[in-house]
């Protein structure tokens, strides 16, 4: 029996695996987690294409990583999650490249950003995080369940963070259209969001052979923290057991994703949410460790899923 933990890493976790002949998609893999999941399976023998907005970094990750010189075949295309537009284009190319997917790793995220809005009026952290990847996922389901079997599911990794707790839901306000802005709120209401999605998704494709995970990768010291100033850096911190906060590295950062896109002690299994490589129990209100219930709740789930529908116009099923 494997045993993993919260220094465990990505060489730690995908040891033994060949995942030749399997086809990955990660999102937001220009930098960071991206990259070291993306490195990860191609090292074991997947198909990886990497997804990014920006042309210049992606190439630039493509070439680093095709400079390893990994086992696995390396790819790359476009997808601005803040414009649906541009998801939907990017799903029909990518179902005409890859007409099975065995593992999507939606890593991307924006965190408490200023107030903004995607291309389609979205709060921009609830619009990035969740929406378009709710998007993308629900075009790429074919190739997903053409992938998934008895025996391998195709798998959907969501990464969240345990920053929800910071909020469950809004289903009144989840567009800050009326009350205050607050950029912490909003981006624990966006990771509340990502484990509420994988709960419905889970339940509906479980008999497809697609199963879902939502993930809290730990804190880790990437591009995701762009936005965050001393004070920001002190109010996280403020939230773990004696005001420190224990940060991963990259390769320690990514683990659990890998774990989630890999682990044979998963197959049977989904609708989770995972951290350090192991299923999380339900956190406690003094403990940044753990899941908190409403972003659990199956009636929660099932709502943000129907609203979801109507905010992308197009069911899923």
């Amino acid at each position: 029996m494997r045993t993993f933990g919260f220094e465990s890493t990505t060489e730690d976790v995908i040891a033994g695996q060949d995942l030749t002949g399997r086809v990955a998609l990660v999102t937001g893999a220009s930098a960071g987690l991206g990259v070291e999941t993306a490195r990860t399976l191609a090292g074991a023998g997947a198909t990886v294409c990497l997804l990014a907005r920006d042309r210049d970094r992606l190439d630039a990750a493509l070439a680093t990583l095709r400079g390893e010189n990994l086992p696995g075949r390396l790819e790359s295309a476009l997808l601005d999650l803040a414009d649906l537009d541009q998801v939907r284009a990017a799903g029909e190319g990518l179902l005409k490249s890859f007409p099975k997917i065995d593992i999507l790793v939606n890593n991307a995220g924006v965190m408490a950003c200023p107030f903004g809005h995607t291309a389609q009026g979205f709060e921009m952290q609830l619009g990035t995080n969740h929406i378009g990847h709710f998007l993308l996922t629900g075009l790429l389901l074919p190739a997903l369940k053409a992938a998934g079997t008895a025996q391998h599911a195709a798998r959907v990794v969501n990464l969240s963070s345990a920053g929800h707790r910071f909020s469950a839901m809004d289903f009144d306000d989840p567009n800050y259209e009326r009350r205050p802005y607050d950029k912490w709120q909003s981006y624990g209401q966006s990771k509340t969001a990502n484990v509420l999605f994988s709960v419905a998704l889970d339940a509906r494709l479980a008999d497809s052979h697609v199963r879902a995970f939502a993930v809290h990768p730990g804190a880790i010291s990437t591009e995701l923290g762009r936005h965050l100033n001393p004070d920001d850096m002190a109010q996280i911190a403020a939230s773990f057991p004696g005001g420190k906060m224990a940060f991963k590295s990259v390769p320690q950062g990514a683990a659990t994703s890998v774990w989630a896109a890999t682990a044979p002690e998963l197959e049977g299994k989904g609708g989770l949410y995972l951290e350090d490589c192991q299923i999380a129990q339900a956190g406690g209100e003094d403990s940044m460790a753990g899941v908190q219930p409403w972003a659990t709740d199956r009636e929660a789930a099932e709502r943000l899923w129907q609203l979801s529908q109507q905010w992308v116009e197009q069911e899923f099923a």
